[in-house]
Order: C-alpha cells, then structure tokens, then sequence
C-alpha cells in the first residue's frame, strides 16, 4: 500500500489569500555573508535559491538591519537601508521566485546585542547577561552597557521599519517578518528584567508590548493588503538560552491575549534552544503555539527540532501550528523537502557547517565533501 503524503506538504494560505505549496518553512538563519556595506551577494542569491528549488514552500530571512545607527548587529549582516542593498536583494529575491517560493524579510534591530560598538540602545539602561561572540572585525568581552531609549529613538526605530518595508516590497520580497524574539529590541522591551521603564512602555505586559504592536501598525500602514507582515517571537535568548517567560502558560496567554489586537499575517514562535519540546511545552501540558493559534486566530509558524516528521505532523493535527519551520536541517538539506518527498536519506547537521566567518561557499563544498564521503543509504 502507498505510503499517504504527509501533513507537511498540504498546500495551505496566509491570510490574505497568499497561496503556499506546502507547510514547510526555511527559519532565519544568521549567515553574516554580505560585504562589509550589507550589501547581498551572488552568494547569497545561490544559497536562497537552493532552499526553494529544494521544495521549501516559504524561505525567511536573515535578520536585515533596518537603519545605519544602532540596528546592526554583526560584521556581514546584510542591510535594506539603501539602494544598493534593495538592489542586492533584488538578485536573491528573483533567484527565489524561480522556484515558486514565498520570501520573507526578517527586519532586525539588536538593541542592546549589537556586536559591533560601545555604544547601542536599548528599553533601559540594562547590561545585557553574557558575552559578544568572537568574530573577526567585531568586538569582544561583555556587552557594553546600552542608553536607554528616548522618545527620539522611537521615532527613529519606527521609521527605520517602515522604510526597510517599503525598500523589502520594491526588492520583490513578498513580506516581512518584524523580528521580538531571540533577545534583540523588541524582546528586551517584552522582558521584564531589561525593561525598566517606568512610562507607557515598561510595567504591565500590555505596556511591554506597545512598541511592537506601535512599529507593526506603521510598517501595516505604509504597505498593501496584500503584503505579508509577520512577527517573530520567541522565549530564550542568544545571550541566555534557558530563560523562559515567567509564569509559564499563564504568561503566554497574557502575551497573545494582548497582541491578538493587531492580527499579523501570522506568528512565528522560535526556539533559540532548538527544541519545541523544551521551549513551547509548559508542564501544564499547553503550549505557547498552541495559546498563540487559539488566541489570535492567525496562522503560527512553529520552530524548533521539526525536522521530526512525526513531532511536525501531531502539531499540525492537533491544531496547535499551521507551518512548520527548520533550521539546522535545512541547511544541511537545502533540498530536505524534495529527500522527504522522494524517501530519500538526509545529513544530519554538523557543527562545521556554521562555523563563524565560514563562507556559504565553503559551506556548500563541506556539505558535498561529507556527501561523497558518507553516502548513508538510510533516512536519518
């Protein structure tokens, strides 16, 4: 008897209508491959490309910096400030659409995490926990201690947003993802130990949340109905991987109850730590994806280890995702969804895919060698 084609690869639609081929979704991916100016490379427009000739039904991606002062992060991270970055990624984009996949903008400010200077902004006057990562050209030790946000620097955030919208739209993306998760920006607004603030921004979780939902309605505003804007949220953190919301479930159904106000195109609930079971699960046996679907009644894109067919697939049955995306098995598999389809074998991730400063280039060939080198003959 043929084997029935999995949940996953049900052609499912945003709202809005915008027509997807399956449940399948490429995470963001922090590559650092742009030259020294944010500009996308060919590079870069061969690497996207691989992901949606290999059958993936959206891609989203990197997080983009969205203003010249405090919004990047790290040496290579692509912009969309100017022209010459639109430009760039205008090639990655067309190189996509070949392929008849959706492409997504992840619109990024670090905050506090900017790796790149002494000086960044932030919620509050807030020491971020642990240390800059080692990269060639950025800085080191501790992160430095972040100026508090004034009212202009709002104005200035909001703008930067809204004109890395309307630069993504005329790249030929066809949305964008405003990036609250993984500790940058708009988390530490959300979290309560790094935002301090004592005005209509800091205190209850309505609060904590205003300058996102303030942020999404401007980028909402400035764009067409019919062009896809997303959010991303998440509980840990680059810089502190095992913290979780307070409260668990109950902090959760705050958060959704809140943001259901502004209904996105969907939400995008990551997972740093790289395990839906260990960052989405409460002990009470409810799940964040699940409180954020019921809630918001807006499609959730679930992260974290769903490269387990079976885990994917009992989320999606038991309404508590609508997509599903993968990260580090993605880019070992850029075809993964193609290999799944075809019953055929798969790599498993290895650390030396994504070694800092390793060029996609270098990558590519890393992920051939060991190809050629292993042949597995069996799924893994």
């Amino acid at each position: 008897m043929e084997k029935t084609k999995s949940s996953i690869f049900d052609q499912t639609a945003l709202h809005g209508g915008r027509k997807l081929k399956n449940r399948l979704v490429v995470a963001p991916l922090t590559r650092k491959s742009a030259t020294l100016e944010g500009v996308p490379t060919q590079e870069m427009a061969d690497y996207y490309g691989a992901f949606a000739k290999g059958g993936f039904g959206m891609i989203i991606s990197e997080g983009t910096y969205t203003d010249d002062l405090f919004s990047q992060s790290d040496i290579g991270q692509p912009g969309i400030t100017n022209e010459a970055q639109m430009l760039g990624w205008q090639n990655v984009a067309e190189n996509v659409h070949r392929y008849d996949a959706v492409f997504i903008n992840q619109l990024m400010h670090a905050g506090a995490l900017g790796q790149l200077r002494e000086e960044n902004i932030a919620p509050s006057a807030v020491q971020p926990i642990g240390e800059r990562s080692p990269e060639p050209g950025g800085a080191t030790g501790p992160y430095p201690m972040p100026e508090a946000m004034e009212y202009s620097d709002f104005e200035t955030v909001r703008q930067g947003y809204v004109q890395a919208a309307i630069l993504s739209r005329k790249a030929g993306f066809d949305g964008i993802e405003i990036h609250a998760a993984n500790g940058y920006l708009f988390d530490q607004f959300v979290t309560e130990h790094t935002n301090l603030r004592t005005d209509r921004y800091g205190g209850y979780v309505r609060n904590r949340l205003r300058f996102l939902m303030e942020v999404y309605q401007a980028v909402r505003d400035a764009l067409p109905p019919d062009f896809i804007v997303g959010i991303r949220l998440s509980e840990s953190k680059v810089n502190d991987l095992k913290y979780r919301w307070p409260g668990g479930s109950q902090t959760a159904t705050e958060i959704f109850s809140v943001l259901s106000e502004i209904q996105p195109d969907y939400f995008h609930i990551a997972s740093e730590g790289g395990s839906w079971k260990r960052e989405s699960l409460y002990a009470d046996g409810l799940s964040s994806t699940g409180i954020a679907k019921r809630l918001t009644k807006v499609p959730i894109i679930a992260n974290g280890g769903l490269h387990d067919i079976e885990l994917a697939e009992s989320l999606i049955a038991s309404d508590q995702a609508d997509l599903i995306s993968i990260g580090r098995a993605a880019i070992a598999n850029p075809d993964w969804p193609d290999r799944i389809l075809k019953g055929q074998a798969t790599i498993p991730f290895f650390k030396e895919l994504i070694k800092p400063s390793l060029t996609l280039g270098h990558a590519q060939r890393v992920l051939t060698q060991y190809r050629h080198q292993n042949a597995p003959n069996v799924l893994m």
